[in-house]
């Protein structure tokens, strides 16, 4: 067994970070994801090529898209080398003060102030910048904004995005010579489908980049299936891990591995069922708290298609806006690029009305109150030129928690209201926009059919507490019942954001690294 000083199993926010800075302290990383390594060519063109876009190993889909469907949620996630920043939206909101004071950490330190100093340095990292360029989507949000009384909240968003000169390569930007060189954004709406242009600034192109020259090794289409303590039962002798190829054409085999010390950042869709798997098999001394609090943001997702073919609002950023529409809710509107109309298979006119029976009724009948939109809507030509999707994000709580069934991972209810399609304020305002661009709302045929949201920002499962009947990890993120063992991903976050979370996780993981000492 090759033997490390710290092995990182999954490459998004937390795992990127965690490799950089570990490199940078002289220890030895190894970087294990299941995902595939990505050139801008090996992303699809639009998001009807499945087999590039969607993560769906059974059929040999190796794609950067993976979508998870519950009894109480539908989940958006990332996959590949980078994790989510490879299909995420760029967007680098940072959370407002009542985040930092609730939930399971809160009272554990001073989140604000520990994290101030950790969002600077990550949103320096990731290359953020005010969005420069409003599209035709963000503008009829500005016009949203301004008739709900809101014009003063609308505003650019921070992206990680290289905008530079348009389509102009240039030597990198941001490390002193030491990143790749960096090509100026189009503006073509694709981000989320993997940008093809190099202006993107996914965490192949920071900190894993910057790894790499360190002497990291990133070990892709490997997933990890065992973490096991070597010698000590509490881990403090180092840990075995046992990986198996997935997407390789040769055939499966399995690798082991040593480390003196383990991060986990998979995400809450990687770490907790790997977690849930191991403390029933390795682990036995891991929190009974393990799946638990975990959070959806509290979010809507509402495609809303313009009937008229003439508007573009494919052009820009993923997002390139957000308005605050009250004190614990912020919407965004997010963008595909031109020919990217695949949800459309997925998609059905968005009812208002929690009853099922009623529901399904109104479900027939919406499309007859303005037949001819309806009719434009269905058959839109362009569906990714010609929509724009309303993400709708809340403070307001409410927790699942994810256990091990036969069929895989489960959700139940764990405290607040069951999540819901049904969102009052979500639909009214998805109205209102549909208006101001001439189109009509839908939803994915989850929510219309059952009521169960989708989210793209699942947290929570292995979050911070004060000890092993409160939480999984402590404040510095270790593992409770066991030395040596680290959780920094999305499953960390132990309160709602309200926001885009991938900033936070960032932030979080450098303040955990900030306090691992020098080898």
């Amino acid at each position: 067994m090759k033997s490390y000083d710290y092995i990182i199993i999954g490459s998004g926010f937390g795992g990127s970070v965690s490799a950089l800075r570990l490199a940078q302290k002289g220890y030895s990383v190894l970087v294990i994801e299941k995902g595939k390594w990505f050139q801008p060519n090996d992303f699809p063109k639009t998001n009807w090529n499945l087999k590039k876009w969607l993560w769906l190993p059974t059929l040999k889909f190796f794609g950067i898209q993976k979508v998870t469907f519950f009894r109480h949620i539908s989940v958006l996630s990332g996959v590949g080398v980078g994790g989510g920043s490879l299909v995420y939206a760029n967007t680098l909101p940072k959370p407002k003060p009542a985040f930092f004071q609730k939930g399971s950490w809160a009272g554990l330190a001073d989140w604000q102030t520990e994290l101030d100093d950790c969002y600077q340095t990550a949103w320096k990292m990731l290359g953020a910048e005010e969005n420069p360029f409003l599209g035709e989507s963000d503008l009829a949000f500005k016009q949203l904004a301004k008739e709900i009384g809101k014009e003063n909240s609308f505003q650019p968003v921070k992206v990680a995005i290289y905008f530079g000169e348009k389509d102009k390569t240039v030597a990198d930007p941001y490390f002193q010579g030491e990143g790749p060189d960096r090509t100026g954004c189009l503006q073509c709406g694709a981000c989320m489908t993997g940008c093809r242009h190099n202006a993107k600034n996914t965490l192949d192109k920071n900190y894993l980049h910057l790894a790499q020259k360190l002497g990291v090794e990133i070990l892709a289409q490997h997933q990890v299936t065992d973490i096991i303590p070597l010698e000590n039962a509490d881990g403090e002798k180092g840990y075995e891990i046992i990986a198996k190829t997935i997407g390789v054409k040769t055939s499966y085999r399995k690798i082991h591995f040593k480390a003196q010390h383990v991060i986990v950042s998979g995400g809450v869709l990687g770490t907790v069922p790997l977690l849930l798997a191991q403390k029933k098999k390795n682990l036995p001394k891991l929190s009974p708290r393990l799946g638990e609090m975990v959070r959806t943001n509290n979010e809507a997702l509402i495609l809303t298609t313009t009937a008229d073919t003439s508007k573009d609002l494919s052009s820009g950023i993923a997002i390139g806006s957000i308005i605050e529409t009250d004190d614990h809710t912020n919407i965004e509107p997010v963008r595909y690029g031109k020919g990217s109309g695949a949800w459309r298979a997925l998609c059905m006119p968005m009812v208002s009305e929690k009853n099922f029976f009623l529901r399904v009724l109104k479900l027939f009948t919406i499309p007859f109150t303005a037949p001819l939109i309806w009719l434009k809507v269905f058959f839109a030509p362009d569906f990714g030129k010609q929509t724009s999707v309303i993400l709708f994000m809340q403070h307001l709580d409410s927790t699942l928690k994810l256990t091990k069934g036969s069929l895989g991972l489960k959700t139940s209810v764990e405290s607040g209201k069951n999540p819901t399609a049904f969102i009052p304020e979500a639909h009214q305002l998805a109205h209102l926009y549909a208006k101001i661009i001439k189109g009509k709302p839908q939803v994915m045929f989850t929510e219309t059919l059952t009521g169960i949201p989708s989210t793209a920002h699942i947290l929570g499962g292995c979050v911070i507490g004060k000890d092993a009947q409160h939480g999984v990890i402590d404040a510095q993120q270790r593992v409770f019942g066991y030395k040596n063992l680290y959780i920094c991903d999305g499953s960390a976050v132990s309160a709602n954001p309200g926001v885009n979370p991938s900033l936070t996780i960032t932030a979080m993981t450098e303040r955990v690294m900030k306090n691992i000492p020098q080898k």
